[in-house]
């Protein structure tokens, strides 16, 4: 991991370190350290199967209602929670391949990304995070998301 890297995540890991959370400042954090505008933080909700927003940066208010509670399966978050696996697109704007609702597209976003948060095998929830431009996640970012993931995991369980 490049020290770049390390100091992002550093500043990520103590914001989860205090007594109070505030998962808005989290990701907040999150999305500021990966370069992008928007962000979803999404906690699975285990009697209903539904993952709950928690906390949202750049998503229009109009679309609200419709991320705030997602069936597992459906859209990015869902698929990844689905998954359990990250699923990314280069290009929202321009996907075809069902993963992306069609109210996604109102966010303007084109790179996104979608993360399950996992610990020991279990599912917490999901971060997602997204550019205004075209773009492929690195491989050690993805990885960076899971590891925030399962941190976060940690303070929600």
């Amino acid at each position: 991991m490049s020290d770049t890297n390390r100091s992002k995540l550093d500043a990520i890991t103590a914001l989860l370190d205090r007594d109070k959370i505030n998962w808005q400042e989290v990701l907040e954090e999150v999305v500021k350290s990966f370069d992008c505008t928007t962000g979803t933080l999404h906690f699975l909700d285990g009697k209903t199967n539904l993952l709950i927003l928690e906390a949202q940066l750049g998503i229009p208010p109009f679309l609200i209602p419709k991320v705030s509670k997602i069936p597992i399966g459906k859209g990015m978050a869902g698929i990844a929670a689905e998954r359990r696996e990250p699923v990314e697109m280069c290009n929202l704007q321009t996907d075809d391949s069902g993963v992306a609702r069609p109210a996604a597209k109102e966010t303007k976003v084109e790179g996104s990304l979608a993360a399950p948060m996992m610990l020991n095998g279990e599912l917490f929830g999901t971060l997602g995070i997204a550019k205004p431009i075209p773009y492929d996640f690195k491989e050690q970012e993805i990885w960076d998301i899971l590891s925030i993931g399962e941190k976060i995991s940690k303070k929600i369980k």
